[in-house]
């Protein structure tokens, strides 16, 4: 098994320049610019899964060529770029462009509402149980656990802070594969509805800038069914569509220049935090490292995590935040244990790690209960997304109505807020959710 993405592949110019089909590089191109996925009309109304990895082979652009810049390129200037000026092996430079014009826009609509948090952070793993997590993520989890509060209280480590983290041991999936999951998690939606909106819009609306890093030639998991045309975009977006990725559900670690692929998300993501230090922001950050069947290739990218979160702790960045570490199912890729017992049930129990950091929202007793207690309940995709909801929109949350197929609101109507009471009733019972919402019977413990 690869374990190191240190060896230097002279071919990998090569096969950029191969794949490409743009008429913006040379074979004298030295630095590659990754077109904007935002900014091109073809990726915004894409249909088809395959239409990233085709703009990015048609929009690919030579760095150091100013006047195809300045003509094609003005408003829309590449943020990332591979540059193989003085390395065979290639590196890839992060350049977030502070926006801002954006960020005065955004701060007008903060009146709008008050939110629970004035930022919000997502780190979404494909195909990882939470008896996984547990196993291979031991740096990650010591940074949620010394938040986890104690018999009788809050925090004792922490008793005058507002960091207060937890884990649900009851969080189901819906079936064992992403499509199905994701649209739950960040629409509130089924996938069959094909009137939907992305939880983007009601960020945006709130005052939050937005980005997205994605590890899959995808700007949405859910398109890789053609259910939907999806036309909402994150204001800031890296996609890695690069044809130099390779071992994608392989058992071994996913490499593209010199680095493991989640450290190019991580570094993206936390240059993001750190340009718009003075406005709400969310931050989603998709990786299917762990999409392979052995159970282990997630270990590898657990220090990269864990110092990506204590690099903004310790500058004091995490602040007013509350972080999200999530799966959308357990492990469902064939493999040696595909047949036993253990790897069936971790299918159908994803990890879901909650850490809030908000004076306001848990300086009332009862809502520290409502959470407390819910890590025992049966939790959905459904929940999590109400839960967003409910961050974004503060107090007013509450006098929102549930969405219905003809009128798309924040709030889905098979869900609660994990910030509220949910009570353990015949209606959240596995067989009535089936019912109400498709839930699959295969993944109810």
């Amino acid at each position: 098994m690869n374990k190191n993405c240190t060896k230097t592949k002279t071919k990998l110019r090569k096969k950029l320049l191969k794949y490409s089909i743009s008429p913006f590089i040379t074979n004298a191109t030295k630095r590659f610019g990754y077109p904007l996925s935002n900014k091109d009309p073809a990726c915004i109304k894409e249909k088809y899964w395959n239409t990233l990895s085709k703009n990015f082979r048609k929009n690919l652009v030579d760095m150091d060529n100013k006047q195809i810049l300045d003509k094609y390129f003005k408003n829309k200037i590449p943020e990332v770029l591979v540059d193989f000026t003085n390395n065979t092996q290639g590196k890839i430079e992060i350049n977030i462009h502070h926006n801002k014009n954006l960020s005065r826009k955004r701060k007008l609509l903060e009146k709008n509402s008050e939110p629970l948090s004035n930022n919000i952070l997502i780190l979404y793993f494909d195909s990882v149980s939470r008896q996984n997590s547990i196993r291979e993520l031991k740096k990650t989890l010591k940074f949620f656990e010394k938040f986890m509060p104690y018999k009788g209280g809050f925090n004792e480590k922490y008793p005058n802070d507002s960091y207060h983290s937890f884990q649900f041991f009851k969080y189901h999936a819906f079936k064992g594969y992403t499509s199905i999951n994701y649209p739950l998690l960040f629409y509130g939606q089924k996938r069959d509805v094909k009137k939907k909106n992305l939880i983007t819009k009601y960020l945006k609306n709130n005052g939050f800038i937005t980005s997205l890093a994605n590890d899959y030639c995808l700007r949405d998991n859910t398109l890789s069914n053609h259910e939907f045309i999806l036309d909402e975009v994150f204001d800031h977006e890296f996609i890695l569509c690069d044809p130099n990725e390779e071992n994608i559900d392989t058992q071994s670690i996913r490499c593209l220049y010199g680095k493991l692929d989640i450290e190019h998300l991580l570094n993206y993501s936390e240059q993001f935090w750190r340009k718009y230090t003075e406005n709400r922001k969310f931050s989603l950050i998709v990786s299917n490292f762990a999409h392979e069947g052995t159970l282990q290739v997630i270990k590898y990218v657990d220090r990269f995590i864990s110092s990506f979160l204590l690099n903004l702790f310790n500058d004091n960045l995490l602040r007013n935040t509350t972080i999200f570490l999530i799966s959308d199912h357990g492990a469902t890729m064939p493999s040696l244990y595909y047949f036993h017992s253990f790897y069936r049930i971790e299918g159908k129990l994803p990890m879901l790690y909650i850490l809030a950091n908000d004076k306001k929202n848990f300086s009332y007793e009862q809502q520290y209960k409502y959470m407390h207690e819910n890590q025992q309940n049966l939790i959905t995709a459904f929940d999590v997304y109400n839960t967003l909801s409910n961050i974004i929109f503060g107090d007013k949350y509450k006098y929102i109505k549930p969405k219905t197929r003809k009128h798309d609101t924040c709030k889905s109507p098979y869900g609660e807020s994990l910030f509220n009471k949910i009570n353990n009733n015949k209606d959240r019972h596995p067989k009535k959710l089936n019912i109400i919402s498709k839930m699959s019977q295969y993944v109810c413990i």
